[in-house]
């Protein structure tokens, strides 16, 4: 494609993805919440492999942290494949804590939980394109 037509299109891409992940971060931060219960499982079965605090709440906040920073440097298009591989980083654990459909029995949440898994697939598929980018 023509150099002429990528060259806006990439700062409007990184604010756009980045300014998702800033709110994101915000609201797990200010309210971590019903998160911590829905991480504890996620967490238990990572620490069997990598050693993390044993306090949920504080790797909650860790990670919201994570997005908030990430996401503001890829917005504003400083070292933004590292930010997009930060973020990538931090939605696997956030996806697998937070939209566990294969474990819910309810039919109607099953589906929906399993509709937010894969958006949050195609948002780290999103990301890894941020990484590989070439300017």
């Amino acid at each position: 494609m023509n150099k002429r037509v990528l060259t806006p299109l990439r700062p409007a891409a990184r604010a756009l993805t980045g300014s998702t992940y800033i709110l994101l971060g915000f609201d797990a931060l200010r309210a971590p919440g019903g998160r911590v219960d829905q991480a504890g499982p996620v967490l238990s079965a990572m620490r069997k492999w990598v050693p993390l605090p044993e306090d949920d709440e504080l790797i909650v906040r860790g990670n919201a942290a994570v997005q908030v920073a990430a996401g503001a440097l890829l917005a504003l298009g400083k070292a933004p494949r590292l930010s997009a591989l930060a973020l990538a980083g931090s939605l696997i654990p956030t996806t697998l804590a937070g939209h566990s459909y294969w474990q819910i029995e309810d039919p109607a949440t099953r589906k929906m939980q399993r509709i937010q898994f894969h958006k949050n697939l195609a948002m780290i598929g999103g990301l890894l394109f941020a990484v590989l980018d070439q300017p």
